[in-house]
């Protein structure tokens, strides 16, 4: 495959986003700040590493710490770890991560983690460390270090912590690690000590079991010295692709010691992720908005080459896309790496498993891709608010996926339908769990998947159902422009859409997020003057109600709750073309049915034709006489 000329930006070029930050709307918000130079020396036969490491740490919270705390993720893929556990007490594990030792009929499921040898395991083992120049007392407690400070970090101070470390890389089992299924020689995520987040909610120490992450904010100056032959993707901007292997068609490989060295460096990104292969190549095209995008993969066959080579096109038009709707995309690039088992997002990059027809790997480089707007520039907690990372992104994805892979154009009818019927199958499953439950602590696999995935999405559109197209859209754009580079939260989220739209969505939130509860209307019956609707379910909703009249004319009836203290504009969808809206009295929870009032005889009667009600039984939703 031949490789293009890549043009790089420089340092001097790149956005000062950290001072560019518009103020945020909640009162006293304040975030911590990190700044990472990292260098570390690679053994790629013995899949080991050295690093050195310099941090400043700044301190905004309003209070001294005497205290702080880093991630070891990589120590989670040992025998005996919590992650072990996990896998072998839940009913229904990652099969990614398990060897079933019976039937598909009947599993008997084997933790992968158990089996590893001493030379397979993954570990961080901290060598030194201080601060300001002083030594810490430090302890390691699973994937967590806590390290004790000899003099506090005052608030508004900046403290440097200088740190040297020794890894091993473990075996693929769970995003990070050596040798994959697909053949990447090294996947390297969770790879170096991470600052955990300290906010306004306290440290969040969540061992790692398998689920997502969260960090602040800061810049990464990442230097690797590796075998020459290898060519590696990485977040952040390539500082000198003249030096190394793959970028350039005139490149001239400078090694030492038979060590190429590769430097990167990013701005304001929350977590840093590469990958390296000495089979990789690299293709890179720029989108209409100056968006620099690169592959890197392993070119095994024609077909794998020519859906990348498709991909990398419509990936460019996808960050176009989005940052119209989303907010615009604020990096100056972003790499899509071959690698890990599955696909997981990083700082301007993401790994992800490659040899799949090209609706699954456009599918999976889009869904990605959008994680650069939900959780990458919001830094969403993605342990405590997993929904409102997977599912906004999973509505983002699908969004686009019509758009640009499908070129449906107008959509007529609920474009996010699939994750309803995900959600449906999940909420008559009797797995369900609420949304706010903590990612790592669900009963099973299949719950966490259906609730952050499908009910997030699901939220998302029914949202718009409530408020209005329009609003939802606008809704995004205002939440971009607030909270962009600054760990909203969900109720950060609601109150901007409250703002944009004027309606209450504190009962849509809470009973969505923290409760079961399954929504349930029904036509119960029609005569030629009225109409009897029931609530069947603890959940109440405004209600959309389409009738087409026996002499042809149709009439909208819009039936707002009262909880919402306000209406949604009108709709301009397609299917209510000249439909004349009838604007009817608030209905409110506590009531268990309603009357439409008609003056023509129904010919037809439809709860919500736009079908973005999420009604787990719509059997008794319409009525045809």
């Amino acid at each position: 495959m031949k490789i293009k000329i890549i043009s790089f930006f420089t340092l001097a070029c790149v956005l000062n986003i950290w001072g560019a930050v518009a103020k945020a709307q909640r009162k006293g918000f304040w975030q911590q700040k990190v700044d990472y130079n990292m260098d570390v020396n690679v053994d790629e036969k013995a899949y080991q590493y050295d690093g050195k490491m310099t941090l400043k740490y700044s301190n905004n919270s309003g209070q001294s710490l005497k205290k702080v705390y880093f991630h070891l993720y990589f120590n989670a893929f040992q025998p005996g770890s919590m992650m072990d556990y996990r896998l072998k007490n839940i009913s229904d594990p990652d099969k990614r991560m398990v060897t079933n030792l019976g039937t598909k009929e009947k599993p008997v499921y084997q933790s992968r983690i158990g089996e590893l040898k001493a030379n397979q395991t993954g570990y961080q083992k901290i060598k030194t460390l201080t601060v300001n120049g002083a030594n810490t007392t430090f302890k390691i407690d699973g994937t967590i270090l806590e390290v004790t400070l000899p003099v506090a970090i005052q608030d508004g101070e900046t403290a440097r912590f200088d740190m040297e470390w020794t890894a091993q890389v473990p075996e693929q089992i769970r995003r990070t690690g050596r040798n994959s299924a697909e053949g990447v020689a090294l996947s390297m995520a969770q790879w170096y000590p991470k600052m955990a987040q300290f906010d306004e909610f306290g440290w969040h120490l969540d061992e790692y079991t398998g689920r997502e992450f969260i960090a602040p904010f800061g810049n990464f100056d990442v230097t690797i010295h590796l075998n020459k032959n290898y060519v590696v993707g990485a977040s952040g901007v390539l500082q000198n692709p003249s030096d190394v292997k793959g970028y350039q068609q005139k490149a001239k490989v400078k090694a030492v010691d038979n060590k190429a060295t590769w430097h990167y460096k990013a701005q304001n990104i929350h977590d840093f992720v590469w990958a390296a292969d000495p089979k990789f190549v690299v293709d890179s095209a720029s989108s209409k908005n100056g968006i620099r995008v690169y592959t890197v993969f392993l070119p095994t066959d024609k077909e794998v080459i020519s859906n990348w080579k498709t991909a990398i096109g419509l990936s460019t038009e996808f960050f176009d896309f989005c940052s119209t709707k989303f907010g615009k995309y604020p990096w100056p690039t972003y790499t899509i790496i071959q690698g890990g088992d599955g696909g997981m997002e990083y700082g301007t990059a993401t790994l992800i498993t490659g040899g799949r027809n090209l609706k699954s790997l456009v599918g999976v480089i889009f869904h990605e891709s959008a994680h650069s707007w939900y959780q990458q520039l919001f830094g969403i907690n993605e342990t405590v608010d997993e929904w409102f990372d997977e599912g906004f992104t999973s509505f983002v994805e699908e969004l686009a996926m019509q758009h640009i892979f499908e070129k449906r154009g107008a959509i007529a009818s609920n474009p996010q339908i699939a994750a309803y019927r995900g959600y449906y199958k999940l909420a008559l499953s009797g797995k369900e769990e609420p949304m706010s439950l903590l990612a790592d602590y669900y009963n099973t696999n299949y719950g966490y998947s259906n609730e952050a995935y499908n009910k997030g999405a699901v939220l998302a559109e029914q949202l718009g159902y409530i408020i209005g197209q329009e609003n939802l859209e606008k809704t995004f754009l205002k939440f971009y422009d607030i909270w962009k580079f600054k760990h909203p939260t969900p109720n950060d989220f609601k109150r901007v859409a409250e703002d944009v739209s004027g309606i209450n969505l504190k009962w849509y939130f809470n009973l969505f997020i923290n409760t079961t509860r399954q929504i349930d209307y029904a036509i119960e019956k029609v005569t030629d003057t009225e109409i009897l609707l029931a609530n069947k379910s603890n959940f109440a909703m405004p209600l959309d109600v389409l009738v087409e009249y026996t002499d042809g004319s149709k009439e909208l009836f819009y039936i707002p709750l009262r909880e919402m203290r306000g209406e949604k504009p009108e709709e301009h969808f397609d299917i209510y073309k000249s439909v004349k809206r009838t604007v009817l009295e608030d209905w409110f929870w506590t009531k268990p049915d309603y009357t439409i009032h008609v003056s023509k005889t129904p010919k037809t009667v439809t709860i919500d034709p736009s079908l973005r009600l999420a009604d787990v039984e719509s059997a008794n939703n319409s009525f045809s006489k």
